[in-house]
Formats: C-alpha cells, sequence, structure tokens
C-alpha cells in the first residue's frame, strides 16, 4: 500500500496550518483556519505515522501545524475553553506526544488549557459532559470520542488518576442509555431533557444509527481502554466487554465490499451509501484491538477487509494526484439549519473526498496493517 504513503505526502505537500487541504469544512466556510477537531485528527494520524516510520518529516510537519497555534504562555490561538465544545477538546491529544517529543514546554501548559475545559464543562444528570454549550443537556457519540480520551490520559498522567472512574462512568451511561438492545447498535445522539425536537420524548433518543458517530464511539473505547493501567484492569475489562459487544454487532452489518453503510442498518434502501470515513475507522479499531489482544487474531481480517474495500472503492488517481472520496462531509442534529436525524436528513449531507474525517482515519488503519506485517 505504498500508494497511501504517497497519498500522505501530496497532501502534507499542499497544507499549511493557516491552510490545510483536508480541511473541506473550513475551505467551504471561506473563513480562516482555526484550532478544530478536523485538523487534530489528521495531525494525531500524522503522528502516529512518525512514530512508526521515524520518518522526521511527519513530526516536523505535526510540530510545526500545532505550534502556530499554541502560544508560549499555553494559550491557544482561536481557541475559547468557555465555548465548552467538546470538539475543541479533540486536538488537544495531539500536544501529549508533541510534548514529549519536542519538550516545548508551551505544549505542557496548553494541555492545562485544554483540560480546563473539561474541568467546567456543562453535564447532564447522568454526569455526562454535554456535547456542545449551545446543546444543552445532550451526549452525542461523537463527544466521546472527541473528549473522553484525553480527559483519560491526562487524569493518568497530570492528576494521580483522580477523575478516571469520573471517565470511565460517563461511557457506563451511553452504554445504558443509548444503545439498542436488539441490534446492538447505538443511535447518534441523546437529549436528557426531551426538549429537543429530533429526539424521542419518551428515550430522549435521536432516530438513526450513523455510522461515523458509531465509529467515534468505537474509537473512543479502544482508545481509552489503550492508555489504563493495571490499576484500572476491572474498569478496561468492562470497557472491553462493552467495545466487543459493540465490534461483534457492527459485523453483522459489515457489507461485502468490507465497507459499512452510512446508516448502518439500512443498507439495501437508496440513496443508502457505502460511507468512506466510519469504515476506515472501523478498519482501524479492530485491527488495532487485535494487536492489542482486546480481539483475537479471527478478528483482523474483518479489519483488513474493511480497510482494502475502502481503498479499492474509492482510492483513485485523477490527473495524476490521488484522491479518496465517499466521505460524508459533517451530520449532526439541531443547530440553526434543523437537522432532524431523519434518512432523509443523513443522506443529503454533502459527500466530498480528501477530508479529514476520512483520511485520518485511512491512515490510522493503514499505519496498522504495517505494525500487523512486522509481526
Amino acid at each position: 500500500m505504498e500508494i497511501l504513503h504517497r497519498y500522505v505526502n501530496e497532501l502534507l505537500d499542499k497544507s499549511t496550518p493557516q491552510a490545510p487541504i483536508w480541511n473541506i469544512e473550513k475551505i467551504r466556510s471561506g473563513k480562516p483556519s482555526t484550532w478544530n477537531y478536523i485538523d487534530g485528527c489528521m495531525i494525531k494520524a500524522i503522528i502516529e505515522l512518525y512514530h512508526i516510520t521515524g520518518d522526521q518529516k511527519y513530526l516536523d510537519f505535526a510540530d510545526n501545524f500545532i505550534d502556530y497555534f499554541v502560544q508560549e504562555d499555553g494559550s491557544i490561538k482561536s481557541y475559547n475553553p468557555l465555548e465548552y465544545n467538546l470538539d475543541n477538546v479533540n486536538a488537544g491529544k495531539t500536544l501529549f506526544d508533541l510534548y514529549k517529543l519536542t519538550g516545548k514546554e508551551k505544549y505542557r501548559k496548553a494541555i492545562d488549557t485544554v483540560y480546563s475545559q473539561l474541568k467546567g464543562q456543562p453535564r447532564t444528570s447522568t454526569g455526562n459532559f454535554w456535547h456542545k454549550k449551545i446543546y444543552p443537556n445532550q451526549i452525542w457519540l461523537d463527544g466521546l470520542y472527541m473528549g473522553q480520551p484525553f480527559y483519560m490520559q491526562y487524569e493518568l498522567e497530570y492528576n494521580d488518576g483522580k477523575n478516571c472512574m469520573d471517565s470511565y462512568q460517563q461511557f457506563l451511561n451511553v452504554y445504558r442509555l443509548m444503545r439498542n438492545d436488539k441490534n446492538g447498535l447505538y443511535y447518534h445522539a441523546y437529549d436528557d431533557s426531551r426538549e429537543s425536537f429530533w429526539c424521542d420524548k419518551v428515550t430522549g433518543l435521536s432516530n438513526n444509527f450513523w455510522l461515523r458517530a458509531l465509529g467515534w464511539y468505537a474509537m473512543a473505547l479502544i482508545d481509552t481502554i489503550d492508555i489504563m493501567p493495571d490499576s484500572l484492569k476491572e474498569q478496561r475489562d468492562e470497557l472491553t466487554r462493552i467495545y466487543k459487544e459493540l465490534i461483534d454487532a457492527m459485523l453483522k452489518y459489515q457489507d461485502e465490499s468490507g465497507m459499512w453503510y452510512q446508516l448502518v442498518n439500512l443498507g439495501g434502501i437508496e440513496p443508502n451509501y457505502l460511507e468512506t470515513s466510519g469504515s476506515a475507522i472501523y478498519a482501524y479499531a479492530i485491527m488495532k484491538s487485535v494487536r492489542l489482544g482486546i480481539l483475537d487474531e479471527s478478528y483482523y481480517a474483518y479489519g483488513e477487509k474493511a480497510f482494502k474495500g475502502t481503498c479499492d472503492k474509492y482510492l483513485s488517481e485523477e490527473n495524476g494526484e490521488l484522491q479518496l472520496g465517499g466521505i460524508c462531509l459533517v451530520a449532526g442534529l439541531g443547530g440553526k439549519d434543523k437537522r432532524d436525524g431523519t434518512f432523509g436528513y443523513y443522506m443529503g449531507e454533502p459527500i466530498v473526498k480528501n477530508e479529514a474525517k476520512g483520511v485520518a482515519p485511512l491512515i490510522l488503519a493503514y499505519i496498522e496493517t504495517m505494525y500487523h506485517d512486522q509481526k
């Protein structure tokens, strides 16, 4: 898969912190680049690429990118913790590695800046972080990935593990509140207040099982499990059980191509489509969990099939340049545009190429194939 090395290098060559070519949302908005979760996904993947290849150019790129935003006092350009937007925590994950690799004290200070948001993040009655201040009382699966691995890592590295059980409990609440017992899938979002127009007034749940949200949740689990020490073995084992259940549920919906559909359980209904970002996320999550010994070796084939299937269907060359298609640009609930979470809504969101939400997990999946080949 040398083609993926070439693809990544093409993207890096065309990107700067002020204008990353993979952030299609930002490009379409016409607004200046900011501290955001999309770039955070991509830079995290580039750091992981550095770890496995040892190629200094990947570390230099990641360092230069994050350095542009982080000020000497640890404040972060364009980031306001008081917005209480969990998405903005995601890019903070890059700071742990970059601090260790570069020794820049401002990165250590910036970790505290991001953590200050979580200390004040509003919570639902169950104790879960609101997804965003502008979405009161709501838990979105996306937010588990954006916030929890950072939260757990901070607690373990810098706070004597004081709030690890809080992070763990937030996962348990999502398992209890958002999982469908019949098919093992999770709904995209939950409104603790039952006030949103998009939610079921009895359960508080949104209508559908959106692939990328399920993917974010799988990554949240596996990335958090990965950093939990033996002192949290009982909790780690419980999250592992929840994770295995999720993977087994998802495998029942895996298409023969290896991919999954945008709305996971509605594969035969037009215009539902095989979607890149969520399929790449599951490729990564499954193969990583085999490497960690969380799933047995027999599962690797499912992750590899998802990886290869995504590349076969959507990675192509056009005018001498590689393109990754089939990426849902964005999907959410509520907001100014009244996103209602229906089938039609998820089908109506733009499908784009070369967007980091698809590119980054495909790189992470590729890295897992490299780890596997080294065995």
